[in-house]
């Protein structure tokens, strides 16, 4: 789909370690389906009686702070980060179990941009992103940190100055001289 001026819109799918999408959560959680799934932010971790209370799935179209048109496609789960009863956290396949249920009714983008919605039903809903999980121990731990608002066109700049940074220290050229001298 082309905008009333003719230029593509800008997808964005290239995430961070620290920006997962669900199919790499999910892609990690399927090894590990029996243990105990663990997420944590604002350093600690969630309670266990925990509850994935909702699944949405939803494709954005937006301007950005320079005018550009962009489009993504993105996921949100949100925690309820309670105790109840003798509940312990629940295991990775369960996890894994109620988003394939969702995936039966709603249409989900494996590579989409991931958000947890996290709140213990007293404080305001706080946004978070998901690092690559990591065993410790007997359990899978998922780190979520706060998703921060940031400038598109900045980053698009961050990322190609990181690129030519890159390819100007790169392998030497004909010369035998690496590029960067």
């Amino acid at each position: 789909m082309l905008p009333p001026d003719n230029r593509e819109i800008a997808s964005s799918t290239d995430f961070q370690s620290d920006d997962i999408s669900i199919g790499e959560l999910l892609s990690f959680l399927a090894e590990h389906k029996e243990k105990p799934l663990v997420f944590s932010y604002d350093g600690r971790s969630v309670k266990p009686g925990y509850h994935v209370t909702e699944v949405k799935a939803g494709s954005f179209a937006a301007l950005d702070c320079g005018a550009n048109p962009e489009s993504w496609t993105e996921l949100f789960i949100q925690l309820w980060d309670v105790n109840e009863g003798e509940r312990t956290h629940m295991p990775a396949g369960k996890f894994s179990a109620i988003i394939r249920k969702v995936s039966e009714q709603v249409a989900l983008d494996p590579t989409a941009k991931l958000t947890f919605e996290v709140s213990d039903g007293i404080a305001p809903m706080q946004l978070h992103k998901a690092s690559m999980p990591l065993i410790r121990g007997s359990e899978v731990h998922v780190s979520l940190s706060a998703r921060a608002a940031s400038c598109k066109p900045r980053d698009r700049w961050l990322v190609e100055q990181a690129k030519a940074t890159a390819a100007c220290c790169g392998p030497a050229k004909g010369d035998g001289q690496p590029c960067c001298n």
